[in-house]
């Protein structure tokens, strides 16, 4: 993370694109005050060079629409501020909740619906997230618990591991989910200490990992993902569907079956949310639904994830299929 890209002119030059469309994102990038272009080199490594619309770095590079005022486009899209139960706990479904574990991340995709989000009021410690595992341990209605953030793989094994041990110390809880980009951007944080981590305790853990395009997938994140597969840890993939990066029935093919080759279950592919700053990623929920649709005609349903969209305050994410 700390070799990752932060200058624009730096990634365009890596991927030999012209000055003009280099300063263009520059421009926008001195104005993202605080969410600014952060790529690690790993990922960069996999987009295509030369090409401006490579949908790996559209994902990443800072657009000059990101700028425009939408209407109906919003700093919380999901309602996340109405879900807070604690500080750093937020609950929106019955039976789990989900800790915002840190407000660091591998990448800013610039899509990403917490880029508004105020983590500097979220715990930043151990001592700190202990009203939430008090809320947690008090509820008995909870059975899982989703680590999420940011991103949890960003907190070191020791910080990661006392959480978890504290959480698996709650009887009524079941599982843990975590939610993490880390497996995509930069696999080798997957170490067999962490792998030791997630598997020792008694709490059954999920991974869920965030990829969008089928070219993410390399064979270095392969071999990650295949340590994780290989302990017996359920994989499954979240993606949203996004304009100009992954819109198209080959796009979306693509990412299904290298995703089960991978032995990664499509789960959900999102409608996206309407956060501030990402309206030129929205795709028309007809056109998702149209591909969706062919998707069943192409694939085994296993490989067809879900088409969703998560509505604030609602009791389940609402689906669109």
């Amino acid at each position: 993370m700390r070799d990752a890209i932060r200058d624009p002119a730096e990634l365009c030059a890596v991927l030999e694109l012209p000055p003009w469309f280099a300063e263009s994102a520059r421009r926008v990038n001195a104005r993202a005050h605080h969410f600014p272009l952060f790529a690690p080199r790993g990922f960069v490594a996999r987009m295509r060079k030369g090409d401006p619309a490579d949908p790996l770095l559209r994902q990443v590079l800072p657009l000059a629409e990101e700028l425009d005022d939408v209407p109906g486009f919003t700093a919380d899209p999901v309602g996340d501020a109405a879900a807070a139960r604690a500080p750093g706990l937020l609950q929106k479904y019955h039976g789990r909740a989900l800790l915002v574990t840190t407000g660091a991340c591998a990448v800013h995709c610039r899509y990403c619906f917490r880029r508004h989000f105020p983590y500097e009021d979220a715990p930043r410690s151990l001592a700190h997230w202990q009203p939430a595992i008090d809320a947690i341990a008090a509820d008995r209605s909870l059975h899982e618990v989703i680590l999420s953030g940011g991103d949890p793989l960003t907190l070191g094994d020791a910080t990661l591991a006392a959480l978890v041990e504290r959480l698996a110390a709650i009887g009524h809880l079941r599982r843990l989910r975590i939610h993490t980009r880390l497996p995509i951007m930069i696999p080798q944080r997957v170490t067999d200490a962490l792998i030791g981590l997630l598997r020792g305790t008694r709490l059954t853990p999920i991974v869920v990992i965030h990829a969008n395009h089928a070219n993410e997938l390399d064979a270095a994140v392969g071999r990650t993902l295949a340590h994780l597969a290989d302990v017996g840890i359920p994989l499954l993939n979240q993606a949203v569907l996004l304009r100009g990066v992954n819109d198209t029935l080959a796009d979306q093919v693509a990412l299904s079956e290298r995703l089960v080759d991978l032995r990664v279950l499509p789960y959900y592919l999102h409608q996206l949310d309407r956060v501030a700053g990402a309206a030129h990623f929205e795709v028309p929920v007809e056109s998702g639904q149209r591909i969706v649709e062919e998707l069943r005609m192409r694939l085994a349903g296993y490989a067809v994830p879900r088409y969703v969209a998560e509505r604030p305050g609602a009791a389940n994410k609402f689906s669109l299929d």
